[in-house]
C-alpha cells in the first residue's frame, strides 16, 4: 500500500475513532472521564493498518473526542496514552493479521496488551492528576472498556475480512 493511501486511511481512522468515542460515552463521575468505544477503532486502526497509524489514528482521534467533549484535561494524557495503545496492538497484532487466515490469537493477545496498557496508562493520568485512590476507581471501568472494545474490534476485523481491498496486500512491519 502506498504511503498517501496510508497516510488517508490514518485521517479517516483518527476520525473514526474520535467520532465513536463521541457517540457512546458513559460519564464517571469520581474521575471526570467517561467510558466509551473508542478502542475498538484504535485496534482495527493499528491491525489493518501498522503502528505508525495505531499511534496517530489512537492518539489524535481520541485527544480530539476529549477536546469535543468538554474533556480537554485529559486531553494530553489521552493523546499518549491511546497513542501508544495503538502502536502497542500495531506494533504485535498487524504482522499475524495479514499472515493468517481469520483471527489468530496473536491479534487477541496484541488487543489485550493495548488494553491493559490503557488501563494502567490512565491510572497513572488519573492517579498524577486525582490521587491514586481516585484514579483506583476508574479501573473496573477501563477493564469493561477495553474487553468490549476488544471483542466489537474482533468481531469487526473478521467481518472485514471477507471483504475485498479491505485488508492491504502487504507486509505492514516496515511503517
Amino acid at each position: 500500500m502506498d504511503r498517501m493511501r496510508i497516510f488517508t486511511l490514518t485521517g479517516l481512522f483518527a476520525a473514526l475513532v474520535a467520532v465513536s468515542t463521541m457517540v457512546i460515552h458513559v460519564p464517571v463521575v469520581a474521575t471526570g472521564g467517561f467510558v466509551n468505544v473508542g478502542d475498538a477503532m484504535i485496534f482495527v486502526a493499528g491491525i489493518l493498518l501498522g503502528r505508525r497509524a495505531g499511534l496517530l489514528a489512537g492518539g489524535i482521534g481520541s485527544a480530539l473526542a476529549d477536546i469535543l467533549l468538554g474533556y480537554s484535561h485529559w486531553a494530553p494524557w489521552t493523546l499518549a496514552v491511546k497513542g501508544i495503545e495503538g502502536w502497542i496492538v500495531g506494533r504485535l497484532g498487524s504482522a499475524s493479521f495479514h499472515e493468517t487466515k481469520g483471527l489468530s490469537p496473536s491479534v487477541i493477545i496484541a488487543q489485550a496488551l493495548g488494553a491493559s496498557w490503557m488501563v494502567l496508562g490512565y491510572y497513572l493520568a488519573g492517579g498524577f492528576m486525582l490521587g491514586f485512590q481516585v484514579a483506583l476507581a476508574e479501573v473496573p471501568a477501563n477493564l469493561f472498556q477495553g474487553g468490549a472494545s476488544i471483542l466489537f474490534a474482533s468481531i469487526l476485523l473478521y467481518a472485514l475480512r471477507g471483504v475485498k481491498g479491505i485488508v492491504p496486500d502487504r507486509k505492514p512491519g516496515k511503517n
